[in-house]
């Protein structure tokens, strides 16, 4: 799940997995797979950040950064 923030401020928690589509139109508007839009104040590269960082928390995505000391 990952955190974002309508344009009116409110915040709400989304589930990444549902996201088929993110675009800028100048805002980011983020369309789910059942065709449901959010439009949030985060930009685009936020939210990619953001779903990245969430994949990688469930391990769907393998942690390629290098760790200090291994």
């Amino acid at each position: 799940m990952i955190s974002l923030t309508q344009l009116n401020g409110n915040t709400f928690t989304l589930n990444a997995i549902y996201i088929e589509q993110i675009q800028s139109f100048p805002d980011t508007t983020i369309t789910l797979t059942t065709g449901k839009k959010f439009v949030v104040k985060e930009s685009e590269e936020e939210v990619a950040q953001l779903i990245t960082a969430f994949y990688r928390n469930i391990m769907l995505l393998p942690i390629s950064q290098k760790r200090e000391g291994l």
